[in-house]
């Protein structure tokens, strides 16, 4: 069963994408910011990281790059999932490294594709 790592600072949207996750077969380890995802991934090592990009301590920019700059976690999938829909914010987001980008809000079908896309070419 692949792990999924949803960061989002949002109790709500964590846990709607966590059931979404679930009921198709994924396990979900959730963090709230930047910060507790590296924990996260030191601890868990997911298959997928889904991020949020505006939360508080780091956001999911910095938690991108972190991610792609270090030689045990680069090859993890990142996809940006955030309101910030405009064609600079997703160019930035896959500038930083980002494997996908989805704008909330999002049919949950997109989602779950998106993410067995992503952990298919993983």
């Amino acid at each position: 069963m692949s792990a999924v790592l949803v960061v989002d600072d949002s109790t709500t949207v964590r846990l709607i994408l966590a059931e979404y996750l679930e009921s198709s077969g994924y396990a979900v380890i959730e963090a709230i910011d930047g910060i507790e995802a590296i924990k996260q991934i030191q601890t868990h090592h997911p298959d997928l990281v889904i991020t949020d990009i505006v939360m508080p301590r780091m956001n999911g920019y910095e938690l991108c790059r972190w991610i792609k700059s270090d030689p045990r976690t680069k090859n993890i999938p990142v996809m940006m999932c955030t309101i910030k829909d405009e064609e600079f914010d997703r160019y930035w987001g896959l500038k930083q490294g980002a494997d996908a980008y989805i704008a909330k809000p999002y049919k949950p079908l997109e989602m779950v594709n998106a993410v067995r896309h992503l952990l298919e070419q993983a």
